[in-house]
């Protein structure tokens, strides 16, 4: 009873994915290891494409398996190769599953460049393989019926995923196989059959007859679903509609007939009776109308059988009314099937073959964008330091907070010590003298590494240029000052990046010559500190007044924006957003990248809280430089002056300067290692990439240049000197004679055979060939060489053996003395019976260069020829 509905597979043509895709990544790609490795990729996609469509598939899921991969891997290269008409032309040719073609027309089949076309071919196969798979269970075990069920449902979503995007995939009619009509229809029937499976299961376990009614009734719905969708439509094959309506009356049967148990169960045995009725209803039109396609004599005896039992009982012993079939309560639904939804990757071996590409236009478009991001960093960075930078200038010109601090007159202030033991802390200025000492060693190597690589340029351009000079057009590939113009621009911007190091490196240097007396009194004890300050008389009185107090509330508050200004700058070097799977959205949504908008619009939504930050900290300090200077001033009011007191803050002034200054000395020059640092690896590989393209170039021009000698060596090395008169052919094909009057070709009379030319004596080939043969006598003309027919030598006999000729002969035309011969058309070499071992010759004589009645060359010596005969040399 069982008998399912598995799909056919649809066949596609053969396509070689490896060659396009290699083109395509040479273009895009510089050579290296990453374009071999993604070539080599290409390749294995050509052959996982071969193994999943080139061939017919076992119903077995190591062929599923295969299929779901390859799926897979065109899902993951979409957004990776621009597949189109005009890039990427790939034509991909399937037929329709399902049309069985004409004698003359064929079977429909559709040829697209496109990739989503292919996937939804694809698709469509693991969905029909997988039904192929399911109807091949075996169903009387439980693994059995698992497996059916997961694969129905898996063909079910498949086809489903196929009616949602089919239209959009291929933006234009599909064939019908793919059409949404039809593969909603076959989504249905998988649900169908596994919601069958899962009745099947049920039975098989005993479970409840309401339970198993309810399946069967829902599975019943969902057939008649499908049979009402393909009703008038002759899309599917035409046993796909008595399947359907059999399988629909089927599930109808088993649901009523397992609520009659349910209806005995409790009491209620007219209802029995009527659902019985109506089962055996059910099955006796499948056993009429579609018996050839599905076999119902077990159910129907089954449903019989309780039937008779269930009169029987009712009218000897019950006699409860049996009610019509309108009037019997309907059968609930039971709904354990769903469409498993098509989430990529389907296979749970996949391993995408191109993980580590990147299509050459995202590459420029992330590295435009970290540039953007770059520049906005450093910009935000900039502003901020800028600001801290003048809250210190402003601080040291006001002498903050050293003012405040110096109670004594004649000791270091608490500040001016605790700035001292930094800089002491830090190396002091042995640490800046390291750095300075260090940039220009690292500079050296970073200038030797890119004019090494410039250097290997110009070493294979200017071979380029001698060959090409030297064998002018006979120099076939592309130049090489083209061919390294991305590279030398590539090698410009180094060298200007490397210059503006240096410009920033003399900027470095100017500003530590100038403070680098104040920094070595910084890192000094604070004895020798003490003495170098100048004492003044002590301003006891002011060191408890509201002013000082004011001032010290806004120092440190001025402090704790700095160090919020010192994280902020952390978290903005912090941030990182992976642009790639962005910019490859974008190209497989439009085919182009919009580079300046979206990369505008991800750092506007990243780093816009950051911006508005810093504006809020460069804002408040404003504020708080303000009322600083202003709180001040009311200090310096009451503050006695003197000179004394007037030294001895300017020195503490330029104390507070110097350490600002160290501390961004030692950061400007711990930044710039670091710069050198990156910048080596850089151009390391830059390096790395013009050896490789130079050694490349190299073995081309040396493949090159053996077979231009191979071609020269082949060339004459002098013009060919003409062979004698005599042994040229004339245009007509006659030899030219010494005297004047023309040699006359030999007669042929109407009524006698021609004779065999001359021959030397043949190989062995077989008794036959060598006893249908004679040689002709010597001095008698030689008969044409196309002869009509062979004959035998005058006075004897043919042999009874003698070879026929290998097609019909018309009429011998006689030649005359001075005339020439009819000309005939050129005959194929297999022609001649004569032309043994024609195939063995390495110049086979042509029959145009000759005309009836002629000798072939070479021939015996004619009487009254002039010359004695000379071997015949074809010419070249």
């Amino acid at each position: 009873m069982t008998n399912f509905i598995s799909v056919q597979l649809k066949k596609a043509s053969e396509v070689d994915l490896a060659k396009p895709l290699c083109k395509f990544i040479q273009q895009s790609y510089p050579g290296g290891d990453a374009q071999a490795e993604h070539c080599r990729a290409a390749e294995e996609l050509s052959k996982l494409r071969k193994s999943a469509l080139g061939r017919p598939l076992d119903k077995h899921e190591s062929a599923l398996e295969t299929l779901l991969r390859y799926y897979d891997q065109l899902c993951s290269i979409e957004p990776k190769f621009p597949f189109s008409e005009n890039q990427v032309c790939v034509t991909f040719t399937w037929k329709d599953a399902f049309d069985k073609g004409s004698l003359f027309g064929g079977s429909a089949k559709l040829a697209l460049a496109s990739l989503g076309y292919e996937k939804t071919c694809v698709l469509f196969n693991c969905g029909a393989l997988a039904s192929q798979i399911a109807a091949e269970q075996n169903l009387d075990n439980d693994e059995g019926l698992k497996a059916a069920a997961k694969h129905y449902q898996f063909a079910s979503g498949a086809f489903q995923h196929i009616k949602d995007t089919v239209l959009s995939a291929l933006n234009r009619e599909p064939t019908v196989d793919i059409s949404p009509d039809t593969v909603g229809t076959l989504s249905l029937i998988m649900l169908a059959q596994a919601q069958e499976v899962f009745f099947l299961k049920a039975t098989r376990d005993k479970m409840k007859d309401g339970i198993i009614a309810k399946l069967a009734n829902q599975a019943a719905d969902y057939y008649g679903d499908a049979y009402k969708q393909c009703q008038y439509k002759d899309t599917l094959p035409k046993e796909v509609f008595p399947v359907l309506a059999a399988k629909h009356c089927i599930m109808q049967a088993n649901a009523e007939y397992h609520q009659s148990i349910l209806a005995k169960q409790q009491k209620k045995f007219g209802e029995e009776i009527g659902r019985l009725q109506h089962a055996a209803d059910l099955v006796k039109t499948v056993a009429s109308r579609y018996d050839e396609y599905i076999n119902v004599k077990d159910l129907v005896d089954k449903i019989n059988r309780a039937l008779t039992a269930a009169k029987k009982d009712n009218d000897f012993i019950y006699h409860d009314r049996v009610p019509d079939l309108k009037d019997l309560e309907s059968i609930g639904k039971a709904s354990l099937v769903k469409s498993t939804p098509v989430v990529v990757p389907l296979s749970q071996k996949f391993t995408d073959l191109f993980e580590k590409m990147v299509p050459l236009q995202i590459q420029q478009s992330v590295s435009v964008y970290n540039q953007r991001k770059a520049d906005l960093v450093n910009k935000l960075i900039a502003q901020m330091r800028e600001a801290t930078n003048m809250a210190n200038g402003v601080l040291a010109s006001l002498n903050l907070p050293a003012a405040i601090e110096d109670v004594s007159g004649d000791t270091v202030p608490q500040s001016i010590l605790n700035k001292s033991k930094s800089v002491i802390e830090q190396g002091g200025i042995q640490t800046v003298d390291q750095l300075i000492k260090e940039l220009p060693e690292l500079l050296q190597r970073n200038k030797e590494i890119l004019d090494e690589s410039l250097r290997l340029l110009d070493e294979e351009e200017t071979t380029d240029n001698d060959l090409r000079t030297k064998f002018k057009e006979r120099w076939q590939r592309t130049p090489s000052n083209e061919l390294y113009k991305p590279l030398r621009a590539e090698g410009a911007n180094y060298h200007n990046i490397l210059n503006k190091a240096v410009q920033a490196d003399g900027q470095v240097k100017e500003r530590y010559q100038s403070h680098r007396d104040t920094i070595a009194l910084l890192c000094k004890p604070e004895s020798e500190l003490n003495a170098a300050i100048p004492s003044a008389n002590p301003a006891k009185t002011l060191q408890g007044s509201e002013v000082v107090n004011v001032l010290r509330t806004l120092l440190a508050n001025l402090d704790e924006v700095k160090k919020e200004r010192e994280q902020l700058e952390n978290d903005l070097k912090s941030v990182n957003f992976d642009m790639t799977s962005k910019f490859l959205t974008a190209l497989a949504q439009d085919g182009a990248i919009n580079e300046e908008a979206i990369s505008l619009a991800e750092l506007d939504r990243i780093y816009g809280s950051y911006k508005r930050k810093v504006e809020e900290s460069v804002k408040k300090q404003e504020e708080l430089l303000k009322n600083i200077q202003n709180a001040h001033q009311d200090f310096s009011k009451m503050k006695q002056s003197n000179n004394e007191s007037n030294l001895r803050e300017e020195v503490l002034k330029n104390l507070a300067v110097a350490n600002d200054n160290f501390v961004e000395l030692v950061a400007n020059l711990k930044e710039g290692t670091k710069f050198y640092n990156e910048l080596t690896e850089i151009l390391l590989k830059f390096q790395n990439k013009c050896s490789d393209i130079v050694f490349a170039r190299k073995t081309e021009r040396d493949e090159l240049l053996k077979d231009l000698q191979q071609s020269i060596a082949r060339e004459p090395s002098a013009p060919s000197i003409p062979l004698p008169t005599y042994q040229t052919t004339s245009a007509g094909g006659s030899k030219p004679s010494a005297s004047s009057t023309p040699t006359p070709a030999p007669r042929t009379m109407v009524g006698t055979k021609p004779q065999p030319p001359a021959r030397p004596p043949p190989p062995v080939i077989s008794a036959a060939s060598s006893s249908s043969s004679a040689s002709a006598p010597s001095g008698t003309a030689a008969p044409p060489a196309a002869a009509p027919a062979p004959s035998p030598t005058p006075g004897t006999s043919a042999p009874a053996s003698s070879t026929a000729p290998s097609q019909a002969q018309g009429p011998p035309y006689p030649t005359y003395p001075g005339y020439p011969g009819y000309c005939q058309m050129p005959m194929p070499m297999g022609y001649n019976p004569y032309m043994y071992g024609q195939y063995n010759l390495p110049y086979a004589p042509s029959p145009v260069y000759q005309n009836p009645g002629q000798a072939p060359y070479p021939a015996p010596q004619q009487p009254g020829y002039p010359f004695p005969q000379q071997p015949y040399y074809p010419q070249q």
